[in-house]
């Protein structure tokens, strides 16, 4: 059995929590941490076949834990509708959706990069693409899930957010060595971040009054294979003076969507390792 957090404010046994790009870097951390709560789980993503492997995973590591996979397209208000339905059919509510489900056409590996010299070259589609799932997306899942919070008048709501939706990108950690032309991140992925956070606020007013709570998780730079020249660019401008490790966000997660943030709502809870500290 999961008794790590058992008896605490932290507890999550009997708990049904929703997670949307549940097979992503973080998506996956999120969903192992809140199953070592005790969290029954209800995961979302495009990709079937890495949401079996993934529910295989929690299975063996937690195997009082249940598990739903279905797979999400948050671009799709049906598909949105569908996996609500299907964790209020399964549990009977929704007590936790963590909002996970994000592309990032930059960073996706093997991805051309030839858009991102300049901004005023960035494609419309890749703009629209990127509204469609990251800001769009998460309004829609949103909707979805707080249309079945609302029958029990409580519920927690985490978005993901980063420290460039705080402040701008320092392009220069983008440049390589001998390249003429540098890449840099796009201007679409701070102006989503933000916007996310504006929806939290504005969710967190819009149901005062109940015990509703919606909040953020602002992470930075997670380490994935980076190649060393970005590490240590990243890195030298955190104060701690490196990139984080994906499961540096356990205890976070588990905290936003648990009891122990109870008088916690439209808030921001900023990990990024002291990256908007200086």
């Amino acid at each position: 059995m999961n008794q790590a957090y058992k008896g605490t404010p932290f507890d999550l046994s009997g708990r049904a929590v929703l997670i949307s790009g549940a097979t992503g870097l973080l998506g996956t951390e999120f969903a192992l941490a809140v199953a070592s709560a005790g969290a029954n789980l209800v995961l979302g993503d495009l990709d079937g076949g890495r949401l079996e492997s993934l529910k295989s995973e929690i299975a063996s590591a937690y195997p009082d834990t249940q598990s739903w996979v279905q797979v999400l397209d948050v671009t799709s208000a049906d598909s949105c509708r569908a996996i609500a339905q299907s964790c209020e059919t399964r549990f009977g509510r929704i007590d936790a959706v963590v909002h996970s489900a994000a592309i990032d056409p930059k960073f996706e590996q093997g991805s051309d990069t030839s858009h991102f010299s300049k901004f005023t070259e960035f494609p419309g589609e890749l703009w629209q693409s990127s509204l469609d799932v990251n800001l769009t997306g998460a309004f829609r899942l949103a909707q979805a899930t707080c249309r079945v919070m609302e029958k029990t008048g409580k519920g927690s709501v985490v978005f993901l957010g980063s420290n460039y939706g705080l402040v701008g990108p320092d392009q220069r950690i983008y440049k390589k060595a001998g390249q003429e032309e540098q890449t840099y991140k796009p201007a679409v992925y701070s102006v989503c971040k933000a916007g996310l956070l504006g929806l939290t606020k504005f969710l967190a007013a819009y149901y005062m009054n109940t015990s509703i709570r919606v909040n953020m998780l602002t992470p930075s730079g997670v380490w994935n294979r980076h190649d060393s020249e970005f590490v240590d660019n990243y890195s030298s401008r955190t104060t701690l003076g490196r990139m984080s490790e994906k499961n540096e966000y356990h205890g976070a997660i588990i905290f936003l969507v648990s009891d122990a943030s109870s008088y916690m709502t439209g808030a921001n809870l900023v990990i990024d390792g002291g990256w908007t500290a200086l």
